[in-house]
């Protein structure tokens, strides 16, 4: 037997004990693990989630680290969200007056553009939108301030982290959301009015006047304080998301990605139980 056989034989042997000192994996073991991080990132959030309230709710408070928030939260995402309000004002009209003249129901315009825009579109609209740049803002600039040791600092300088970074940007979420959502509605109805205006004349007063008619605070207010709930989502997974980062500038772009993804998974989540409850309150 010659030496190349013999060594052959020899590695042979060897790549087969090692594969049977392993211990066996299994579909089981893998969705079991699956399982283990999808609870622990609940059990995370949670304490993470606790940790925010009981040291937002403790002063001293930081006010002028909020209005700095309100002004990066809502004045910087305000032209975003009137613009998409716009173009969802606009396909809207277009498509409702397409529908409702196929049926003889055009004088339905108005109130179908009204109750489409404010109970449905500008809430879940706004919600994604500002899960998106809001979302990926807020767990980018938390990565990096923890992969480079900045949270470290502050905590080392007596600041409670939690206070001065989370709760100040979830409160503000929370405050600008309903506001941003009043913005992309007012700017969904003048673009829904224009576009109908372009094509056959409607003076604003009437498209108003005819949209409101019966109306009432109970079918308008819920659906845009709903959004006060998705401001509550978007802030604490983004700042969640930024101050667990590991990894270096790998891990920021990797908080930056899980916030988006998982702030607008949630908000659709949310949005699915908010319209149950709203309708059971509110019938």
């Amino acid at each position: 037997m010659s030496g190349r056989t013999v060594i052959a034989i020899k590695n042979t042997q060897a790549s087969l004990s090692e594969s049977l000192s392993k211990p066996p994996t299994s579909d089981g073991f893998s969705i079991s693990r699956k399982i283990n991080g999808f609870l622990e990132w609940f059990g995370g959030l949670g304490m993470f989630a606790w940790a925010v309230l009981r040291a937002g709710i403790t002063p001293p408070y930081e006010w002028r680290e909020l209005i700095r928030q309100f002004d990066n939260i809502g004045s910087m995402s305000f032209p975003l969200v009137a613009l998409a309000g716009a173009a969802i004002g606009v396909v809207i009209s277009m498509e409702a007056r397409y529908s409702l003249s196929r049926f003889g129901a055009k004088s339905m315009f108005p109130a179908t553009l009204v109750y489409s825009v404010i109970q449905v579109m500008g809430p879940i609209m706004t919600g994604l939108i500002v899960s998106g740049r809001v979302g990926a803002g807020i767990g980018a600039e938390l990565a990096s301030m923890k992969v480079s040791e900045q949270i470290d600092a502050i905590e080392a300088s007596a600041v409670n982290p939690y206070k001065f970074l989370a709760a100040t940007r979830i409160l503000a979420c929370i405050l600008m959301l309903p506001l941003l959502t009043l913005a992309a509605d007012a700017s969904g109805l003048i673009a829904g009015w224009f576009a109908q205006n372009l094509v056959e004349p409607l003076s604003f007063q009437q498209f108003i006047n005819s949209g409101f008619h019966g109306a009432t605070f109970n079918e308008f207010l819920p659906p845009t304080f709903k959004t006060a709930v998705y401001g509550l989502i978007i802030g604490t997974i983004a700042c969640f998301q930024g101050m667990r980062t590991r990894g270096g500038a790998e891990g920021v772009g990797r908080a930056a990605t899980n916030s988006v993804v998982l702030a607008s998974l949630f908000v659709i989540l949310a949005d699915v139980v908010l319209v149950k409850f709203i309708l059971m309150v509110f019938p």
